[in-house]
């Protein structure tokens, strides 16, 4: 398809970038993987925006940093459109509808709490048993296709099973990058460079950002104030590699071990976030409105983004240099293995731990896993689904 002179790269308004992936976050369903698809179908196919070989350079950097890998690809898409402005409409536009479902799901049980405790809530909770274990299997056979990579995140949930501090997640993962780099394991990269246009020759100040607010996340505040809300996800959206599904156990750390949020209340709000367009990450918009209302929501939704955006941007540069370190690259396979078993954890603790019960949740939850991971039933039908048959029969 030929491109008009509006849809040539460079040639758009922001607004219209914003329009673009404003459709994308109303229409997108089905996960990272899926966004992925989605945005090579829009912006390669279809708009031409970039080559094939761009776009892969784009996803490959993206995956190895921090972050909600399908939004940071879409602000790197939007940035290349329109440099910082184009990179902000892109975010908003793909973000801002399953955040406002997310928050606007939060108020109406803060409204409401008894609907927090009813079957339907149960429902929920064992879906998301179905979906983390299928990530687990699937982020499995992506991340660990060798023997060294398995036994890495074998022993990284063996640990986290045994001690799930915060502290000790970050300690396994920096381990499992040692043990990357001792090994020299394999990581594919890109066979043409991304050629990216740069406002800033000095990409060390978004990394100096990074790094100052992660400092600063670390400092004790009041539980459930806007700062402590602000804390807690700007820690998670640090440390998540891999995708939308591996904060979870970073989240339940800070809002279910603490007693701040009931185990019920967290997972049913996971739950709903599979069911909505757009990135899994704006579940912290659900997070943030239920300890602290709008703001609250407002403030989870830019502390968990603005980590992994901060790294694109420090990272892109530099992205040159990575792709041809192999050590670099070893670490960061070490790492994405560690993850595999830090997911593995949290599908025992909280997730299945919190709902399956008794022989009818085991079932439910098999049955739901069949239908996601053999028959390939959409995540945004059998969430709602799972709240019926949970509520008529749990």
């Amino acid at each position: 398809m030929a491109m008009t002179e509006s849809d040539q790269p460079g040639s758009l308004t922001n607004w219209q970038v914003f329009l673009v992936f404003l459709r994308l976050g109303l229409t997108s369903f089905g996960g990272p993987a899926a966004h992925l698809g989605f945005f090579h179908d829009e912006f390669v196919k279809r708009r031409q925006w970039l080559s094939a070989s761009a776009y892969g350079e784009v996803v490959a950097l993206c995956q190895l940093l921090p972050g909600p890998a399908s939004s940071q690809v879409g602000l790197t898409i939007g940035y290349l459109q329109g440099h910082y402005g184009g990179a902000f409409a892109a975010w908003l536009g793909f973000t801002l509808p399953s955040a406002t479902i997310m928050a606007l799901f939060a108020f109406g049980l803060a409204l409401w709490p008894e609907a927090g405790s009813g079957g339907w809530v149960s429902g929920l909770k064992l879906f998301v048993v179905a979906v983390v274990a299928q990530a687990v299997w699937q982020m499995g056979q992506s991340l660990c296709p060798d023997k060294p990579r398995v036994v890495i995140a074998l022993l990284v949930a063996t640990v986290l099973l045994l001690v799930g501090a915060t502290w000790v997640q970050v300690l396994v993962l920096g381990m499992a990058a040692v043990a990357g780099a001792g090994l020299k394991l394999s990581s594919d990269k890109a066979a043409e460079p991304l050629h990216v246009p740069l406002q800033s020759r000095n990409p060390w100040w978004f990394a100096a950002a990074f790094a100052v607010l992660l400092v600063l996340s670390l400092l004790p505040q009041q539980t459930g104030s806007l700062a402590w809300v602000w804390a807690e996800l700007y820690r998670a959206g640090s440390f998540v590699f891999g995708g939308g599904h591996v904060v979870l156990p970073w989240l339940q750390e800070g809002f279910v071990d603490s007693g701040t949020m009931p185990a019920d209340t967290f997972l049913a709000g996971y739950g709903v976030a599979q069911a909505v367009p757009g990135p899994l990450f704006t579940f912290s918009a659900f997070l943030g409105g239920a300890e602290a209302g709008l703001a609250g929501a407002i403030i989870a939704v830019v502390a968990v983004f603005l980590p992994g955006t901060l790294l694109v941007f420090a990272g892109l540069p530099l992205w040159g240099w990575l792709r041809e370190h192999r050590q670099a690259r070893s670490a960061l396979a070490g790492v994405n293995a560690g993850v595999v078993g830090l997911l593995l954890a949290a599908l025992y603790d909280p997730v299945w731990t919190s709902a399956v019960h008794g022989p009818a949740d085991l079932a439910l939850a098999l049955i739901f896993w069949l239908a996601l991971a053999v028959m390939r039933w959409p995540v945004w039908g059998l969430a709602p689904a799972s709240a019926i048959l949970g509520a008529v029969f749990l």
